[in-house]
């Protein structure tokens, strides 16, 4: 059971990086243009990183489904990050 615990821990951590770098991305689009943008775009980066992190380490125990939804989260993260990067 542990197990089980631990692979669920796993993958809501990555769930909630993943929400958190999609808020972040969010607030930087609020504040384009004016002087805090550069901020608010390190900030995305960093809980990209972190989201990033967090999922490699779910996908190490997670089950069939929750692979999927990782790999899911990936390929939002890796399109927020094509986004930002169009942008500059």
């Amino acid at each position: 059971m542990p197990y089980h615990k631990n692979k669920q821990q796993a993958f809501q951590a990555a769930q909630q990086g993943h929400k958190q770098a999609l808020d972040a991305n969010a607030q930087a689009n609020l504040v384009q243009g004016q002087s805090s943008y550069g901020q608010e775009l390190k900030h995305v980066k960093e809980e990209v990183n972190e989201a990033y992190a967090q999922i490699e380490n779910a996908l190490e125990v997670a089950s069939d489904s929750q692979h999927k939804q990782l790999t899911q989260f990936q390929q939002d993260l890796k399109g927020l990050v094509d986004s930002v990067n169009n942008e500059q």
